[in-house]
């Protein structure tokens, strides 16, 4: 792509899109990523800002040799390390990628993913539009057969539901590969996390951009090949941890201005929800309701971890005998339709009636 032909529309010196791309031996798949930065269709002035985190592979060479070709073709690439022996991690790498870019915009691009032409493009324009928004994209999963019940959710999401399914399990309703947002949005919202291994960084941004006002749209076509392998950084977070944060969020951004609610699951799962709530939360819980009858003819779950005395007995009912609210503890796309079809027989509002946890 000529460089007179991207800078057309832009004042001189301006760059639209910085791509941000952390790097951590990623030297497999890293020649597939940065060609996929030199395919892209976008007309206006793109950079690529590469961090390379502590790296013991090839990929140092295989950044120096593609940053010759990208700038051959218009695109300039900044590259930052950390040359100690350890790696500082993904929140650390990803902010130093954006302090040392410049763009307007910035597209974040894992090390393992593989960008389609149009995909800066396509969420620029959606960017300009919505200013204070996480901007996603629909993937396509490599190998195509694993996670399917994630890759199905990530990409058949409702625009309503990118907000209220925000306390699922699986995390942010677009993945962070996808994300694209104004610098001056990232900077309101703040930093990412630098704890590094075992720190969910991209759902703390993720729910700091929430709690901050900040909108999540999704770009209707799939511009983005996700990888999915045991060397990924999302396997070193602890689902405990991911857990915990989950229901903080939950209790500050929904049981806050509830004063009861049913838990819907009388099993593990709801019951491990119940315990952990706050104490002022757990009160405002009226009862479990579920489908399974050897559940709903024991009559009440006991709080036996309880200090009270009493101890607490919180009823299970049928769920058509509950009361809404609703938080929902049922794994969707599990029960062959089942529970959905239970669900829709309610007539409820998502958002409103009840919010999917599991």
């Amino acid at each position: 792509m000529a460089e007179a032909e991207r800078a057309a529309g832009s004042p001189l010196g301006s760059v639209q899109v910085s791509v941000v791309l952390p790097v951590h031996n990623s030297q497999h798949w890293l020649d597939e990523c940065l060609k996929s930065v030199w395919e892209q269709d976008f007309k206006q002035t793109m950079e690529l800002s590469v961090f390379n985190d502590a790296s013991k592979d090839g990929s140092a060479e295989i950044i120096a040799k593609w940053k010759v070709k990208l700038e051959g073709a218009g695109i300039p690439v900044v590259v930052g390390s950390n040359d100690s022996a350890a790696p500082r991690g993904v929140g650390f790498a990803k902010n130093q990628a954006i302090m040392q870019s410049s763009g307007t915009y910035l597209c974040f691009l894992d090390s393992d993913d593989v960008m389609m032409p149009q995909r800066v493009r396509l969420q620029y324009e959606a960017a300009i539009q919505h200013p204070n928004s996480i901007i996603g994209c629909q993937v396509r999963r490599e190998p195509s057969e694993s996670t399917e019940r994630y890759t199905r959710w990530i990409n058949s999401l409702t625009e309503e539901q990118l907000l209220t399914q925000v306390f699922t399990s699986h995390g942010p309703t677009v993945i962070m590969p996808t994300w694209f947002c104004s610098r001056e949005w990232f900077y309101h919202v703040g930093k990412f996390d630098e704890g590094g291994k075992g720190v969910p960084e991209d759902l703390l941004f993720f729910y700091k951009h929430l709690q901050k006002g900040g909108e999540v749209l999704r770009v209707n076509h799939c511009l983005l090949l996700y990888r999915y392998h045991p060397q990924a950084a999302t396997h070193s977070v602890l689902e405990e941890t991911i857990w915990n944060h989950r229901v903080k969020f939950l209790e500050d951004r929904v049981l806050s201005s509830w004063s009861s609610f049913t838990i819907w699951n009388a099993g593990k799962q709801g019951k491990k929800l119940y315990r952990s709530l706050s104490p002022a939360n757990r009160e405002k819980v009226a009862a479990f309701c579920d489908v399974d009858e050897k559940k709903i003819a024991k009559g009440f779950y006991t709080y036996e971890e309880s200090e009270e005395r009493p101890k607490p007995k919180i009823p299970i009912c049928h769920f058509r005998e509950a009361t809404p609210p609703f938080i929902i503890c049922v794994k969707q796309d599990l029960t062959g339709g089942a529970f959905e079809m239970n669900l829709n027989m309610l007539n409820l509002k998502e958002g409103m009636d009840y919010y999917h946890f599991n």
